[in-house]
């Protein structure tokens, strides 16, 4: 079994059932969620004939919390979240190539389009993507230094700096510069590019309606091209 984030109508589970055609995809509602089902049934593996693994999204989790949950059965993308792989320039390459063939347009000119207006589309959200790209280890920082029951008791004074200001100029700096580079890879493998206009504007520039089209299209191409399904594969790394 393999547990993943989402729902039946999420992005995650459809694309991953072709990834993984040997395992039953398993869909739940958060990380949490996923972490708690594989960590159950592996605690119950003498009285199950059961293999549990768990796939979630990267979020930009610090290397030893992502040892950790491989330690656990839990994987995490190699990239921040499903959509960038949905996004990744590559699967927009063999998308638009098979549509172009059919509707008789550009494929060079359309990925042009699709890159320049994402990057015009994720400039205003600069400071957002920075600033959710280091929430993640602020928290981290924070549960790391949580007092002890021993140190509750001894009723010690924790205390805990955190320059927030600092950590996300160095994470808005490099934002900046991939969009100056107009390093769209980058900005989807390593951003929630997801909760800025991006992903429809890259949609309708590659000739698409908008967001679920084109998504119906990344997975319709991988049930039909094993080539590209090999491809998209390998955006996976050594995942397993």
């Amino acid at each position: 079994l393999l547990f993943v984030e989402g729902d039946h109508t999420s992005l995650d589970a459809p694309l991953y059932a072709l990834i993984f055609p040997e395992v039953s995809v398993i869909p739940k509602k958060s990380c949490r969620d996923v972490i708690h089902a594989v960590t159950g049934l592996r605690s119950a593996s003498s009285l199950v004939w059961i293999s549990a693994f768990g796939l979630i999204d990267n979020d930009r989790r610090p290397i030893s919390d992502l040892d950790r949950l491989r330690d656990q059965g839990i994987f995490a993308l190699p990239v921040y979240s499903v959509e960038s792989i949905y996004y990744d320039p590559r699967v927009q390459e063999q998308v638009v190539k098979r549509h172009s063939s059919i509707v008789g347009s550009n494929p060079d000119t359309l990925l042009c389009d699709a890159a320049d207006a994402a990057i015009a589309a994720l400039r205003p959200h600069a400071s957002r993507l920075a600033e959710r790209a280091v929430e993640r280890s602020l928290r981290d920082t924070l549960e790391k230094n949580m007092p002890t029951r021993k140190e509750i008791a001894a009723r010690k004074i924790i205390s805990v700096n955190i320059d927030v200001g600092s950590e996300i100029d160095v994470e808005l700096t490099a934002v900046n510069g991939f969009l100056d580079q107009r390093d769209l890879p980058s900005l989807i493998a390593r951003y929630p590019v997801r909760e800025t206009p991006a992903l429809e504007e890259i949609s309708r520039c590659l000739g698409f309606q908008g967001r679920s089209q084109y998504e119906a299209a990344v997975r319709k191409l991988l049930m039909d091209n094993e080539a590209a399904l090999a491809m998209v594969r390998g955006l996976f790394g050594s995942l397993f």
